[in-house]
């Protein structure tokens, strides 16, 4: 199986922490030259400095805050100019937690443009770069909320939705084109995030966050959470030769808690 990733470029979103700085990490060490991008210039530095260099890997980053989608979208512009990139991993963080009916409608004006706004910023820009060389990888961390609804995420139900329809629309545009575009659907994985939803869930149920934990542990079959490591590998292989002719899959990387096929 060719995995190798020599020669080949990435932008990777969300990359100073967690699932984003797991698949860089991954990405970099099959030989891809990866430009981090995330809101953070110390974190994205210090992840900068763990990145595995080998022969014609040039590594660097890119300060963007995906609630400016204007401002991002001029930083990209600019860091296409003269570069491919072969793999585009969108990546950002979810929308707050909450029942869906008492959500204001800034909250899901926020997230669409955070998620799906900024996602095709990203996407006009690396696309015309990835048709001349025949190239493409576009993967999207999003969630099993995709194929089951996660209770207390309403508004990040409704936008991975969103995301998840438009990457399978853009699969049949850009297939043509050698470029492919999937999905990730991470279940619980050991993130700041995770930790967030463990302590929201230990106050909702007056239990200890140790308790909460195991709890949703045992609604795995897995019966443990992820490493972000364990996403990023499934991030590598659709970003390699061998998933050339997967295109438009939703991946779930949750241990078997999805009830859904």
């Amino acid at each position: 199986m060719n995995l190798n990733l020599n020669f080949k470029s990435a932008l990777v979103c969300g990359s100073s922490a967690g699932i984003g700085k797991a698949s860089a990490m991954e990405l970099a060490s099959l030989g891809t030259s990866v430009t981090l991008v995330a809101r953070n210039e110390e974190k994205l530095k210090d992840v900068l400095s763990q990145l595995p260099t080998g022969d014609g890997q040039r590594h660097d980053y890119i300060v963007a805050d995906f609630s400016n989608p204007e401002t991002l979208k001029e930083k990209i512009e600019v860091a296409t100019k003269d570069k491919v990139f072969h793999i585009l991993l969108n990546n950002t963080g979810g929308p707050k937690g909450g029942p869906l009916f008492s959500a204001n409608t800034e909250e899901f004006t926020k997230a669409f443009s955070q998620h799906l706004v900024c996602n095709q910023i990203l996407v006009q820009a690396v696309v015309p770069g990835m048709k001349k060389v025949g190239y493409g990888r576009i993967i999207n961390i999003i969630s099993t909320s995709v194929k089951q609804p996660i209770e207390g995420l309403g508004v990040s139900n409704t936008i991975r939705g969103a995301v998840a329809n438009w990457s399978k629309t853009l699969a049949s545009e850009l297939g043509g084109f050698g470029i492919t575009v999937n999905n990730v659907l991470p279940g619980f994985t050991a993130t700041d995030r995770l930790d967030n939803i463990v302590g929201n869930a230990a106050k909702k149920f007056d239990k200890t966050e140790e308790e909460a934990a195991e709890f949703m542990k045992s609604l795995v079959p897995a019966a443990r959470f992820a490493q972000p490591e364990e996403t990023a590998y499934a991030v590598a292989f659709l970003a390699s030769e061998a998933a050339s002719y997967i295109n438009g899959i939703n991946l779930p990387v949750d241990g078997g808690r999805t009830k859904s096929l």
